[in-house]
């Protein structure tokens, strides 16, 4: 099994990284922080994996393009995990967020997806969020690239689907992870990394399209997106921006 994450150096990335760390498996992980990207890998080593690194950045489509098919001529790769992402925090403009978040997913498996269907065979992930079906001041750009990257994984599903390639939409919650850690609001079913993770590989083995996840959380999300704007508006505007 090759499997290709990005974003590996921490929060979910890294939790999937460890959760699939054994003999057999070849791990390519891409993260911006080279070191903490060789701790992962230290870590998935001596659980047996074999790993390559790589820091690329996201935002550089030619260079991750060039990765991935790079690894995927050394061994074919069996599932690419695009989940690198930021945070919509104060400083970081809405057209960076969209860059990694949305940008940087689609462009790390398209270079895979000719392959894929070649061979008649994959598994695209790309890890979108529960924000996606909520537009929140609290940051709206975060809420468009999750938005976009779901919307995308959907309507390319069944065109995969034709050619034997399966393709997941992973929506989570709150997941306590570094780019959570600095909100300053309340986060309803917050979940360690190490959880999320299970979640989402119990899901990935059963095939599932949509794994999203915690349950009351995504309700309250799919129930509030389907508001009028006269009733959600006003609930939304208590709460704090961080774009």
């Amino acid at each position: 099994m090759h499997r290709l994450i990005t974003g590996a150096s921490s929060g979910i990335g890294r939790a999937l990284v460890a959760r699939w760390a054994r003999p057999g498996t070849l791990l390519s992980l891409q993260g911006r922080d080279r070191a903490r990207l060789e701790e992962v890998a230290a870590a998935a080593m001596q659980a047996g994996a074999d790993v390559d690194i790589r820091s690329v950045d996201v935002r550089d489509t030619g260079a991750l393009a060039a990765w991935a098919s790079e690894r995927d001529a050394a061994r074919p790769v069996d599932m690419v995990v695009a989940n690198a992402g930021i945070a919509g925090n104060p400083g970081v403009s809405g057209a960076e967020i969209m860059a990694v978040n949305a940008v940087g997913k689609i462009a790390t498996v398209e270079p895979l997806l000719p392959r894929m269907r070649a061979r008649g065979r994959g598994h695209v992930v790309l890890v979108s969020s529960l924000a996606s079906f909520l537009a929140s001041p609290t940051g709206p750009a975060y809420a468009a690239s999750k938005a976009a990257v779901r919307r995308y994984g959907e309507g390319l599903r069944p065109r995969l689907a034709r050619d034997g390639v399966r393709l997941s939409v992973v929506c989570p919650g709150f997941v306590d992870t570094p780019l959570t850690r600095v909100n300053r609001f309340p986060m309803p079913f917050l979940m360690d990394a190490g959880r999320a993770a299970e979640i989402i590989d119990a899901g990935l083995e059963a095939g599932r399209a949509r794994i999203a996840f915690p349950l009351p959380t995504y309700l309250l999300a799919r129930f509030m997106g389907l508001m009028p704007a006269a009733l959600r508006d006003p609930i939304l505007m208590r709460q704090t921006p961080k774009e």
